[in-house]
């Protein structure tokens, strides 16, 4: 077999069939942080993608550290037990391995659902946001209150037991949102963070409440489970973090014990607009990987089975991400192996549809 895409990758103790990874992608549609029927079916069915690993939407410490009141998290036994039997419903009947990313949403928390307008929450249903410093994503939006010592303690703390749940649960490998705007991105970006005690100022101000959850994280996380980060490569505005300081900040990363990152971008403002050409991430991730020493996957416009491919083959990403295509085709793992002569797992209820009926097809 020749395509790299379909090579396995081992990431500290786990081994992947391949390189590709379902994104973690918010489906808002949580009862108060617990997973429920939609979850079962929405996973149950990217389980089966083809993918070497699924990583479960951005799931949080916090109650109030939620995007809206419709997403997921892992901050009480009744979200654990919710999740646990979803994943074991996925481990049951899929193929993929499972991920989970933990998250704290920071200054984007208290939002309404994208269908119901994305903004800021109003009235009642609103609540108190908590970000590095008192700066309102965007006009509109709420002004967080500026996180004091004891919230950072509370926080890193509730990043600490949800990597705990998601030990016990079962999930393969742990990862944490480190972009999208949300509070550990924050505390990066100079964008958010404007704060003049020891979090803020430089870069290894900026980092070092992220750092310091990193390493909270990794004393509980299993040696041979593979713990990363989904990581910014680029905040798209001027005074905001470039790609040499993610090179920077994946360093980093990787001295505080993290086995990989994903470099995406973007998002830490309103007024922050990422660029719209395929595979817009990939530079950045290629500087990273060649630089940092770190294994790094990378999303964001990819899709097609030759663009993943080349990724890969050439070197630019140990492994790619994919989210909308993969809403758009659950099975894409499968018609990216057709495409590029390769074999994929599938349950046995499936593996009639195979190379035989594709073939034939392009004979008629």
């Amino acid at each position: 077999m020749s395509a790299k895409l379909f090579t396995p990758l081992r990431i500290a103790g786990l081994e992947l069939a391949n390189r590709i990874v379902v994104s973690p992608m918010c489906q808002y549609s949580a009862d108060d942080g617990c997973a429920n029927d939609w979850h079962m079916t929405h996973l149950g069915m990217l389980a089966n993608s083809g993918a070497g690993l699924l990583v479960v939407e951005a799931t949080h410490v916090e109650r109030q550290g939620r995007i809206t009141h419709g997403c997921l998290g892992l901050y009480s036994d009744g979200c654990e037990d919710a999740l646990a039997r979803v994943v074991a419903h996925c481990k049951r009947i899929g193929t993929a391995k499972l991920g989970v990313q933990i998250a704290h949403a920071g200054r984007k928390a208290s939002a309404q659902r994208p269908w119901e307008g994305g903004g800021t929450l109003k009235g009642d249903d609103a609540w108190q946001t908590i970000a590095p410093s008192a700066i309102p994503f965007g006009d509109g939006w709420a002004t967080p209150r500026a996180a004091t010592a004891d919230d950072l303690a509370r926080i890193s703390q509730a990043f600490v037991q949800a990597a705990e749940r998601a030990v016990r649960i079962g999930f393969d490998a742990i990862e944490l949102h480190m972009a999208h705007g949300y509070l550990l991105h924050e505390f990066m970006s100079p964008v958010a963070n404007q704060r003049n005690d020891e979090y803020g100022g430089t870069l290894e101000g900026r980092m070092r409440f992220p750092l310091e959850g990193v390493r909270a994280v990794r004393a509980v996380v299993p040696k041979g489970m593979p713990l990363g980060a989904r990581m910014t490569g680029c905040d798209w505005l001027d005074d905001g973090l470039n790609a040499d300081d993610a090179v920077a900040v994946a360093r980093l990363l990787k001295q505080a014990g993290l086995d990989y990152v994903d470099i995406s971008s973007g998002g830490v403002a309103a007024t922050a607009r990422n660029p719209t050409t395929l595979g817009y991430n990939v530079p950045i991730a290629e500087r990273i990987k060649r630089e940092a020493g770190i294994v790094t996957r990378t999303v964001g416009l990819i899709v097609t089975a030759q663009q993943a491919e080349a990724i890969v083959a050439e070197g630019k990403a140990d492994c790619v991400s994919l989210g909308r295509a993969m809403l758009d085709d659950p099975h894409w793992a499968w018609h990216a192996a057709r495409d590029l002569g390769a074999e994929v797992e599938r349950p046995a209820q499936y593996k009639r549809v195979g190379p035989t009926l594709w073939a034939g097809a392009k004979r008629a």
